[in-house]
């Protein structure tokens, strides 16, 4: 060797291992985080994600658990490679070698890996998300919507996330050079990184602290807009889950110090022991996998519980179809229905048709005071009307849901749900109801609550009252209701197919509203010569979908329209394929998620294993059996591997089950069903995660020469 080049050339073959594993973690982050950003700013999925809805959301809650994931874990394999590398540079220095040398001599090995890692990874990320995506069109569901596009823009994130790794990892490798004292660099690989003493209150105060987090986390923002009437600035919100995080911080270091059985003292002292010397960056690791798994359970929550609730809901049904139009529209009346039904062999066997009015309401509008970074505060002012709503008489109301209700004069009622729940689906309670074209005005008492679920949101009224309020209504609004039975049902899809298209081909575009719209709220914002907001003209402006004729197949369209109807059988059939983005992407980012775990999982037990290498074979010397050495793997491969996913499984679960139960102070039976359906997920997915742990604890025994099981 005639240069201090090839010296430094020779030592890094030597330790090809180290630089395999730093340029494989940094690849793995950089795709994994590139194919998440491709799909999350995808303008496929941007178009069935409504701007500022619940799924965004998650999405978006999932995607920074995964950065944080990515950027601890890609730390993690830099800081455990400077450490490795410690000892070489601490020996060059001692022989003469200048830290200007190293640190060339280093500049050049991280510009290699860190820039070819990242470049590697950013440019397989794009395709790795389009190849998961056509083998779910391929074998799960496949639709219109389903062609996938990405923006250009989505590689920007992707390479702030790779100048994240990059900067890191020269930044850690000067800091690595720059230390005086060549024996602190020498030792650097052989310092342990223990934990502080953990007192055995820990793991009850961190459930405490967990719980804390996720009732603060979920329940605030309703209370700053209920109690506050302030709207804050997006990410308030999370800082009442970092209770959460602490919590399940310090339930990860009592499980890796103490453990929650008592247990012999000394049995597994050098186990325990050799986690304590580890501590640290072991539960720093342990605590993102324990977020990872939550991130991932609660993505692959979304397809069963939306599969098996909307299931549920069509089939209690109490009827086959149902649809309705306003007035002014041509819509197919019961002549043509049953001559349509008749050319494909469907028998109609019951039908019932009733008239509807949307009239006025009073309430409360929210008004809003002040807006700027601190967020919007706004007020509630009372109006005579408000808004408008669905009204029945009781005679109509009796007809179409069988019941029999008899109302006193002067008094409305309001639909919930089939279990009388909903609340915040309906309209609440009126005491003011007004005719929109002659201003006539009826007050009234808010009756007991019906129950109907296909009705939801709508109101009834006495037959007497509710002749006196429509009396000069013109077409505009009134409205007709059709509820029929068909002798097959499951046989009547081909006619609910062309009965649905026929209706959306005679609907004009005045009707061709998202279901936000409100034909009262239109009329007033008129009158005050104001834009509303939600009227077709305008609602693209504020990011919600354009309902259209040709886009009938749609996610957007089938959900959000506000005429749409209920076909049971067209419902079940078209179900996963109207939702398929929704659950493609939701089992996309879970699978993203689990296989982060994954790969961190294994890169941690391995290195456990390489640093301790010469502990167990010290142990061997010294006497141990294979038996011995094998329990004190397993006690440490279990730590680093079942630890996290026990608990982000039953953290992810208790707060998903609070979630549902919040929604409305109750389980309904399809989210009953549904959660079953989650817990046959969590037994599939966990004995799939514990077959890997079996693998991991294998290779791991096989590294250091142990015989395993």
């Amino acid at each position: 060797m005639r240069h201090f080049s090839d010296a430094y050339a020779a030592l890094r073959r030597k330790n090809r291992g180290q630089y395999a594993l730093l340029a494989g973690c940094s690849f793995f982050s950089v795709l994994l985080i590139t194919a998440y950003v491709c799909m999350m700013r995808s303008p496929t999925i941007l178009s069935v994600l409504p701007e500022g809805g619940d799924s965004r959301k998650q999405v978006m809650m999932v995607f920074v658990l995964a950065v944080i994931g990515c950027a601890v874990f890609t730390a993690y394999a830099a800081g455990l490679f400077f450490r490795q590398k410690s000892r070489e540079t601490g020996v060059f220095l001692a022989l003469g070698a200048t830290r200007r040398q190293l640190q060339r001599e280093m500049g050049k090995e991280l510009a290699v890996i860190s820039l070819g890692s990242c470049a590697a990874g950013a440019a397989l990320g794009g395709p790795l998300a389009w190849g998961v995506w056509q083998l779910f069109r391929l074998f799960l569901v496949d639709s219109q919507e389903m062609t996938l596009s990405f923006d250009p823009r989505s590689y920007l994130l992707s390479m702030v996330f790779a100048a994240y790794v990059v900067g890191m990892l020269f930044f850690l490798g000067g800091r690595s050079i720059r230390r005086t004292n060549i024996i602190d660099i020498v030792q650097e690989s052989h310092k342990s990184e223990p934990i502080r003493e953990v007192k055995r209150w820990y793991g009850s105060v961190g459930i405490v602290l967990v719980v804390i987090g996720a009732l603060a986390g979920y329940l605030m923002p309703s209370f700053f807009v209920t109690v506050l009437q302030w709207y804050p600035p997006s990410g308030v919100e999370a800082v009442f889950y970092l209770p959460a995080l602490v919590g399940m911080y310090m339930i990860l270091l009592h499980t890796v110090v103490n453990g929650w059985r008592k247990r012999h003292k000394y049995r597994d002292i050098i186990a325990t022991s050799m986690m304590k010397f580890q501590g640290r960056q072991t539960v720093r690791n342990m605590l993102v996998m324990t977020l990872l798994i939550a991130g991932a359970y609660f993505a692959s929550f979304y397809a069963p519980m939306l599969n098996t609730s909307s299931t549920y809901s069509f089939s209690t049904r109490p009827v086959d179809f149902e649809y309705h139009w306003r007035n002014d529209q041509n819509w197919p009346e019961r002549g043509e229905v049953e001559s349509l039904a008749s050319k494909h062999g469907v028998d109609i066997t019951s039908w019932t048709q009733v008239d509807a009015a949307t009239l006025g309401c009073d309430g409360t509008v929210s008004i809003e005071q002040s807006a700027g970074a601190l967020g919007t505060t706004y007020t509630k002012e009372y109006r005579e009307i408000q808004g408008g709503a669905t009204y029945f008489s009781e005679s109509a109301w009796n007809a179409l849901t069988g019941q029999a209700v008899d109302l006193a004069p002067g008094t409305c009622a309001n639909v919930l749900d089939d279990e009388g729940g909903s609340d915040y689906l309906s309209g609440g309670d009126v005491t003011l109801v007004t005719n929109m074209v002659t201003g006539a005005s009826l007050s009234v008492t808010p009756a007991e609550p019906l129950c109907f679920t296909m009705l939801l949101g709508c109101y009834v009224l006495d037959d007497a009252d509710y002749e006196i309020l429509t009396a000069g209504l013109t077409d505009l609004w009134r409205e007709t209701w059709v509820f029929f039975n068909v002798a097959d049902s499951e046989a009547s899809y081909p006619f609910a197919d062309a009965l649905f298209n026929e209706i959306v081909d005679r609907s004009g575009d005045d009707v061709l509203q998202m279901d936000a719209y409100d034909l009262v709220s239109a009329a007033l914002a008129e009158e005050a010569g104001e834009v509303y907001d939600y009227d077709r003209a305008h609602i693209a402006a504020h990011g919600f979908p354009v309902i259209e004729r040709e886009d009938r197949d749609t996610s957007e369209f089938r959900n959000y329209w506000l005429y749409m109807p209920q076909f049971r059988v067209l419902d079940q059939n078209d179900f996963v394929t109207t939702m398929a983005v929704f659950l493609v992407l939701f089992i996309f980012i879970a699978l993203i998620c689990f296989a982060a775990v994954i790969v961190i999982a294994f890169t941690r037990c391995m290195t456990i294993a390489l640093t301790n290498a010469r502990v167990y074979d010290d142990l061997r010397h010294l006497g141990a059996p294979n038996r011995y050495l094998f329990r004190s793997v397993k006690g440490q491969v279990s730590k680093v591997f079942l630890v996290p996913v026990i608990v982000g499984t039953a953290v992810i679960s208790a707060f998903y089950l609070m979630i549902m139960y919040f929604n409305d102070n109750r389980f309904t039976p399809g989210e009953m069903a549904g959660m079953a359906v989650c817990a046959a997920v969590i037994a599939v997915l966990s004995a799939v995660l514990y077959g890997v742990y079996r693998i991991t604890r294998r290779s791991v025994c096989r590294a250091l020469g142990i015989q395993g099981k």
